[in-house]
C-alpha cells in the first residue's frame, strides 16, 4: 500500500565520478525537486528498477543522472516498462550516453527509445562555454521561463522525430535542442542536456526548468504547476509569480 497521497520523486544517480560529480548531482537535484514541492529521496544504481522495492515502486517520477556508457538491458527494459505504465522520467545531461559500450546502440535500444535521444559529440565550439538558451512558450515545463544564459557543457544530440523541443541553443547555422518532452506509453519523459556541474545546478533558470519538468512528469495537473513552485528567486530581485 502506498503511504503517500501526493506524488513523490526519486533522484537516481549511476556510473563513475571521473567526468561528473554524481554525489553533488544527487544532492543538487534532490534539493531542486524539494523546492518544487515534491518529497524526494536519493538513490544509487539502476538495479532498483528490476523487481523494484517500495522506495522505487512508489515513486511517481524518477530524476535520472547517469555517467556511464553501460546500461544493462534488463535494467533498461524494467525502467522502460515502469514509465510505459505511468511513471514519469526526467533524464538529465549524460543520462543519454547510449551506443558507446559493448554492443553499440543495439545494446542500448530500449533506453534510447525511452529517453528519445543520445549524445553524439560536443560539437565544434569546444566542450564547455556560455550557452544562450531560447525557450519556447506554451508548455507547463517552460512556464515562467524566459530566454536565459548558462555556463554548461555543449551537447550535440541525435533525437527521435516525436520529441517536442522546448528549449534550444544556436549551433552553427542551426539550433540544437537542450530540453524536450515526449510520451512513452502512459508515462511522461523530459530530457535536458544541461546540468553538467555545480555551475549549472546553481543557475536559477535551470533549477526552474528541472522543477517544472519533474512536476509535469509526475503527473501534476498542468494548471497547478505554476502554483506549486512560485516563490523561488530568479535573480535580479525578481520572483516567479510576482511579489509575495
Amino acid at each position: 500500500m502506498k503511504l503517500r497521497n501526493g506524488p513523490s520523486a526519486l533522484v537516481v544517480v549511476e556510473g563513475t565520478d571521473l567526468h561528473h560529480d554524481l554525489l553533488g548531482a544527487a544532492l543538487a537535484l534532490q534539493e531542486i525537486v524539494l523546492e518544487g514541492g515534491l518529497p524526494a529521496a536519493r538513490a544509487v544504481g539502476l538495479d532498483r528498477f528490476v523487481d523494484p522495492m517500495p522506495a522505487t515502486a512508489e515513486a511517481d517520477v524518477y530524476v535520472l543522472y547517469r555517467s556511464s556508457v553501460t546500461f544493462d538491458p534488463a535494467q533498461q527494459e524494467a525502467l522502460s516498462a515502469l514509465v510505459a505504465a505511468g511513471k514519469g522520467l526526467v533524464a538529465v545531461h549524460a543520462s543519454n550516453l547510449f551506443g558507446f559500450g559493448p554492443g553499440g546502440l543495439d545494446a542500448d535500444r530500449a533506453a534510447y527509445e525511452l529517453v528519445g535521444s543520445r549524445y553524439v559529440s560536443h560539437g565544434d565550439a569546444g566542450s564547455e562555454g556560455r550557452i544562450e538558451v531560447s525557450v519556447r512558450e506554451g508548455h507547463p515545463v517552460t512556464r515562467h521561463l524566459d530566454d536565459f544564459a548558462i555556463d554548461d557543457e555543449y551537447y550535440v544530440l541525435e533525437y527521435a522525430p516525436d520529441v517536442e523541443v522546448l528549449a534550444e541553443r544556436r549551433a552553427g547555422e542551426g539550433t540544437e535542442p537542450v530540453a524536450y518532452v515526449r510520451e512513452h506509453g502512459a508515462g511522461r519523459v523530459c530530457y535536458t542536456s544541461l546540468g553538467h556541474d555545480a555551475r549549472a545546478w546553481g543557475n536559477p533558470w535551470f533549477r526552474q526548468l528541472v522543477r517544472q519538468a519533474t512536476l509535469w512528469a509526475a503527473g501534476v495537473g498542468d494548471d497547478l504547476i505554476g502554483s506549486w513552485s512560485t516563490r523561488w528567486p530568479l535573480g535580479n530581485a525578481r520572483f516567479i509569480g510576482g511579489p509575495a
